[in-house]
């Protein structure tokens, strides 16, 4: 494992216990893209609805899973099955949703499955909402200027 990884993973590490989370930590955007691209085995798990997805934008090489479906919000009964059918458990998991709620929760879950090394992306995907309520403009994957697209 290179330093850079060694250091992003430290830093989220203590991030996650001055938290007391139960996963393994807690990544800013930019610290999960660089791990994506240094890690050869990291996976970004965007767990955003379908609409999000599509409405809002993706994230290129991410793996798509719901944590609640679209619509009515319900909680995806199959995420840790569809979770483990397409990611080791063993590898570094770094989830992320619009704001970095959702993700902490399937990162508890993922971590209380067996994930060894997961991770939330704090800020999420479009940041907190600012003095005007509006999204993408404190924080978050888009902000900072990390790829993404609108399919």
């Amino acid at each position: 494992m290179s330093a850079l990884i060694s250091e992003i993973l430290e830093t989220a590490q203590e991030r996650g216990r001055e938290k007391g989370v139960i996963y393994e930590g807690e990544l800013l955007p930019q610290e999960a893209y660089t791990l994506l691209q240094q890690a050869p085995r990291a996976r970004l798990i965007d767990v955003r609805t379908r609409a999000e997805f599509d409405y809002v934008g993706r994230i290129p090489g991410s793996v798509e899973i719901e944590w609640q479906t679209y619509p009515g919000g319900h909680p995806n009964k199959t995420f840790l099955a569809e979770l483990r059918g397409q990611v080791d458990p063993d590898t570094i998991v770094m989830f992320i949703c619009r704001s970095g709620v959702r993700s902490h929760s399937a990162a508890e879950a993922a971590a209380s499955a067996g994930f060894t090394q997961a991770y939330n992306v704090i800020e999420g995907f479009q940041g907190d909402k600012d003095g005007e309520r509006h999204r993408d403009t404190i924080g978050g994957w888009r902000v900072a200027g990390l790829p993404w697209y609108q399919s």
